[in-house]
């Protein structure tokens, strides 16, 4: 989506949706320069364009055993996964991951329609204290599923795909690299995927979590950030001197 004329593209996934009212809800966290315009706007307020859907769809039926690991934000993306499977008549559990119990989302909503759901912090607020994967060890050395789905931070799918690898359990991510405009035509979203280059916004979002090179995902996504930091000081500083609604 896109806020205004001057703003940046950015790719967001739809948390849920109601086809008869013609709505769709999404869910960010304001921590970026387009993030903070978009949590800024009140009822009542337009958004540019949006556009969508990109990439390829999720397959949720006939997978049998599935668990969703979801942190941080990427809980959110999870969420409508893990409906869609649970609906399908696959067995879901999901396992939650967060810094700190102010950071837990949508744990209400996933527990409506699925009964095992796993939270963790890390400084133990809420929940288990710990990690994710902490969780999602102790499950897959019960009871070996036939999908692991995880979506979050690069570092945290990087994990879940390497302990997964070790049982050689189907493991899906769903990347969060840069992406512009969404057709591949940028460059921006690309990701070193089993030797090759591909694009998370027409390849993907979903990719082997045991073929990514999660490594230069997260040197490419450091560059971006660094950069995104310095026009987020740029902003504030404008909003502060009254230069910038």
């Amino acid at each position: 989506m896109r806020i205004n004329e001057e703003g940046e593209r950015f790719p967001l996934t739809m948390y849920d949706w109601d086809a008869e009212k013609g709505t769709a809800t999404v869910v960010c966290q304001a921590i970026g320069v387009s993030t903070k315009k978009l949590c800024a706007l009140n009822e009542g307020d337009s958004i540019l364009d949006v556009v969508g859907p990109l990439g390829h769809a999720t397959n949720t039926e006939d997978i049998g055993k599935v668990i969703c690991v979801g942190g941080g934000v990427g809980t959110a993306e999870a969420y409508p996964i893990a409906k869609g499977l649970r609906k399908n008549g696959n067995d879901v559990t999901v396992i939650i991951g967060a810094r700190n119990k102010d950071l837990v989302i949508c744990e209400e909503s996933l527990r409506k329609f699925c009964d095992k759901v796993y939270v963790t912090t890390d400084d133990g607020t809420y929940g288990q204290k710990g990690f994710v994967t902490d969780v999602l060890e102790k499950l897959i050395e019960k009871d070996t599923p036939d999908l692991v789905f995880a979506i979050g931070p690069a570092i945290m799918m990087k994990m879940v795909s390497e302990m997964t690898r070790k049982k050689h359990i189907k493991t899906l991510v769903s990347l969060n690299s840069i992406m512009i405009d969404g057709t591949g035509m940028c460059g921006g979203c690309r990701v070193q995927y089993d030797g090759e280059v591909k694009f998370a916004c027409v390849d993907g979002p979903e990719f082997d979590g045991h073929k990514v090179d999660f490594d230069d995902l997260t040197r490419r996504g450091k560059r971006y950030s660094d950069k995104e930091k310095k026009a987020l000081e740029h902003y504030e500083e404008k909003c502060r001197m009254g230069l910038e609604k």
